[in-house]
C-alpha cells in the first residue's frame, strides 16, 4: 500500500513529464485498478508489454525523484509548517500552499 501511494505522490509531480501513452496506462492500472491483460486488451498490446510499460514508468518516476527531489522537498515543507508556532507565519505560509 505504501508504494502505492508513494507512487501516486510521484504520478501528482512528474506525470506530465511521461508520454501520454504512459499517463494512460499508469491510469489505467493505478487509478482504475484494470489488470495487465485488461489494459493489453484495451489497447492492442500483450500483458507482458503493459507489465514491461508500468515498470518502466515506475523506474521513470523514481529516477525523476533521485534527480529533482520534489517529493521529498515537499515533505520537509509540510513537516515544516506543521512544527511553526508563529500563527501569523503558519497563516501566510498555509495560503501559499
Amino acid at each position: 500500500m505504501e508504494k502505492l501511494i508513494y507512487l501516486n505522490n510521484l504520478y501528482d509531480l512528474y506525470g506530465v513529464l511521461l508520454t501520454k501513452k504512459q499517463q494512460i496506462y499508469f491510469e489505467e492500472y493505478f487509478f482504475n485498478n484494470l489488470s495487465y491483460g485488461e489494459i493489453g486488451e484495451k489497447y492492442g498490446i500483450s500483458r507482458n508489454a503493459c507489465f514491461k510499460q508500468l515498470k518502466n514508468i515506475e523506474e521513470k518516476l523514481e529516477d525523476y525523484e533521485k534527480k529533482l527531489k520534489l517529493l521529498y522537498k515537499k515533505e520537509k515543507i509540510n513537516d515544516i509548517i506543521l512544527n511553526i508556532e508563529d500563527k501569523q507565519v503558519l497563516e501566510e505560509l498555509e495560503s501559499l500552499f
